[in-house]
């Protein structure tokens, strides 16, 4: 940002860079070593995240799997048992069905313990 006080011209513009480069050399011969030292464990600690992240992400999918795999049995054994209730009840029903009287059969029965008793 020109300073109206301090217009840049091409020669402050030319001095502004060397100054920077001079000072990235002090800064790289002070810290030189410093940096490349960080910047080699932040690569090695990036790789290690990233393979950390892609073998956290097989092992959810493998749980994904896994629980897809559980729900599917615990469904189809809930089918299988309702099933088999249904028969069950339906079996039930069937037999309390035989041992109920039909009402023409309780009729009949009455009528003719009906003419028994008149007859006595």
């Amino acid at each position: 940002m020109p300073n109206d006080e301090y217009p840049l011209t091409e020669g402050s513009k030319k001095k502004d860079l060397e100054t920077a480069s001079k000072l990235e050399l002090i800064k790289n011969l002070i810290f030189g070593e410093n940096i490349q030292a960080y910047e080699s464990e932040f690569e090695l600690l990036k790789k290690d995240i990233l393979l950390k992240k892609k073998a956290l992400e097989e092992l959810m999918e493998a749980v994904r799997t896994d629980l897809r795999m559980s729900l599917d049995d615990v469904a189809t054994d809930i089918n299988i048992r309702i099933t088999q209730l249904e028969d069950r009840l339906e079996t039930r029903f069937e037999d309390l069905e035989a041992m109920q009287l039909d009402k023409q059969d309780l009729g009949d029965l009455l009528i003719e313990l009906g003419e028994k008793i008149r007859k006595s």
